[in-house]
């Protein structure tokens, strides 16, 4: 009894487990489908917007485009759609989602579907036909015979920025990836469009040839070069078209430039400081300088009393008694011989100091 009991625990274990194992293959098979409300609705309506087996947590966006069908895609890419009247939404934790899409008329004719396509992380798209009631209708346009490529490899972009890229140079890139000729004749020479988009903007597309040829069943490396605007920065994202469809978007994250910041900033503190210094010296060598003692006084004095106050040739010796006596500068008017106050034996006319008339600084003795 106590191996039946055993036997039915273990298979009430197992049994669960392997069902869960097989459905896990079924569900990772799963592609990402979009169903609709209605088929048909006329502008300024709204249609729910159904989808299923899509990345779980992912953010989609619907459109509804002109000119397509789900077999060839939309054809001219999201230039066919009506852009301004998208909706964004975010997948549940299975992969689902539901929402109301207003109903537009696209920039080109009908045929229309509503694309969904994811936004970031792995690309991933679907469609579902839908009638825009009132809109014109038009034949699709022919797809070309022979070769048909598609991209066969994720993209990516090689290469670096260098120094001068830190300073504002241009940022360039090689967007690579690889094509296989899916169709019954060779591709001689194709022209691919590389588009650069910055954040919600509309890519600008430029036209790029590959030389070379690819066979049917063949497949080859295509390099293309990849160049922004000067000083560019942020997030860009790199689309890739061909036959009027997009085939691949890559996104690049761009660094800022700090070279340049810091350029300006030692500009900013070096010139006005040039300027000050530079305003300093001119000021130096202006502005009159001051008087400091005896020395600032025979600095100050002019050429022409300089010339006056030098003492003609062989002064007599001094006495004693002279160098006792401070001397006497010379009025400009009076020269050494002459002065009124010089005496015969050398000493100053002034009164004797025996004299009865003699005033000292204590008064008169």
């Amino acid at each position: 009894m106590r191996t039946a009991a055993l036997g039915a625990v273990l298979a009430l274990v197992l049994v669960p487990l392997a069902g869960a194992v097989s459905a896990l293959p079924a569900a990772a098979a799963g592609k990402p489908s979009v169903s609709l409300s209605r088929s048909e609705a006329g502008t300024g309506g709204s249609v729910t917007v159904t989808g299923s087996g899509w990345r779980p947590g992912a953010l989609l966006m619907m459109l509804i485009c002109g000119r397509s069908v789900p077999s060839r895609g939309v054809i001219g890419g999201t230039n066919s759609c009506a852009n301004a009247d998208g909706r964004a939404v975010t997948t549940d934790a299975k992969g689902g989602f539901g929402k109301k899409l207003p109903v537009a008329e696209p920039p080109v004719p009908c045929p229309c579907v509503v694309h969904v396509a994811t936004v970031t992380g792995e690309k991933a798209e679907a469609d579902a036909i839908f009638m825009v009631a009132g809109h014109s209708v038009e034949p699709l346009p022919k797809e070309e015979g022979g070769g048909r490529l598609s991209v066969l490899t994720d993209t990516r972009l090689d290469g670096s920025s260098g120094l001068l890229t830190w300073f504002g140079s241009p940022p360039s890139r090689t967007l690579v990836f690889t094509v296989g000729n899916v169709g019954t004749a060779p591709v001689t020479n194709p022209v691919f469009q590389v588009g650069t988009s910055h954040g919600v903007f509309a890519p600008q597309w430029e036209e790029q040839q590959w030389r070379g040829t690819v066979a049917p069943g063949r497949k080859a490396r295509i390099d293309l070069p990849v160049e922004l605007s000067a000083g560019a920065h942020g997030d860009y994202t790199i689309s890739l078209k061909y036959g009027g469809k997009v085939l691949a978007e890559q996104p690049w994250g761009v660094g800022r430039p700090w070279g340049v910041t810091v350029f300006w900033i030692l500009l900013c503190v070096v010139v006005p400081a040039a300027v000050f210094r530079a305003g300093m010296a001119v000021v130096d060598r202006v502005r009159p300088r001051r008087s400091t003692g005896r020395a600032g006084r025979h600095r100050g004095l002019r050429l022409g009393e300089l010339t006056l106050r030098l003492p003609k040739a062989g002064p007599a010796p001094r006495t004693p008694v002279d160098a006792s006596v401070p001397p006497v500068p010379a009025l400009p008017w009076f020269t050494p011989d002459n002065d009124p106050g010089t005496a015969t034996n050398g000493q100053l006319s002034a009164p004797h100091e025996n004299g009865p008339t003699t005033q000292t600084r204590k008064g008169h003795t």
